[in-house]
């Protein structure tokens, strides 16, 4: 008897792992993945182009990376973030075999958080280096306020906004700041990722 398979029932005989495959649907969002601490002085090496592969073997609809630090835009039909980062993260332990932290946000969250970005933040001051911070739930701002403390006046500035901070800080006396060292030092900092102002500008654009 001739048996007729769906695109859902195909994808998962091609081996997919049926607890990691993103299901699609017809109502697919797009996805931006910002990997943590990868390639980095020759530690946790992950290649953009095997990155690409693992997404679409994933199930992940017009994967597209961007630069070297670990930024995957993609498409889902699945709508859970938390179950999203999961799968993700399981993949990378599965496929690179390292345990890398994975803050995943809708493009449209992406957006709405560049709209609330305050006037200071990612202009045209080349004496000012703009970032975001994007803190991996479970942490919260108050713990990463609690850990970090408040920015040094005169050289920084922050301003939170959901799961996000914006961080703008002086280039020329980045290490006189207090954020700059304590967000690669402290407890909380394995549950941030940041990029700069123009990154994040650039994935939303693309």
């Amino acid at each position: 008897m001739h048996r007729v398979m769906n695109n859902d029932m195909a994808k998962m005989d091609l081996g997919r792992p049926i607890g990691i495959y993103m299901e699609e649907s017809t109502n697919m969002k797009i996805y931006i993945a910002f990997l943590r601490g990868i390639n980095i002085s020759g530690k946790n090496k992950v290649p953009m182009a095997e990155l690409k592969k693992a997404f679409e073997e994933l199930g992940g609809g017009a994967v597209k990376t961007y630069l070297n630090s670990g930024n995957v835009i993609f498409s889902s039909g699945e709508d859970n973030i938390g179950s999203l980062t999961s799968r993700i993260e399981v993949m990378i332990k599965d496929r690179f075999g390292l345990d890398i932290p994975v803050f995943v946000i809708s493009k449209e969250d992406l957006e709405d958080i560049l709209q609330h970005a305050p006037d200071w933040w990612g202009d045209e001051n080349k004496e000012i280096y703009d970032n975001l911070i994007f803190i991996m739930p479970p942490a919260t701002f108050a713990e990463l306020w609690g850990e970090i403390g408040e920015p040094k006046e005169g050289l920084e500035k922050i301003k939170d906004y959901k799961e996000t901070v914006f961080w703008s800080f002086s280039r020329k006396d980045y290490q006189k700041t207090n954020w700059w060292p304590k967000t690669a030092s402290t407890n909380i900092s394995r549950k941030l990722t940041i990029r700069t102002a123009n990154t994040i500008r650039k994935i939303v654009g693309m």
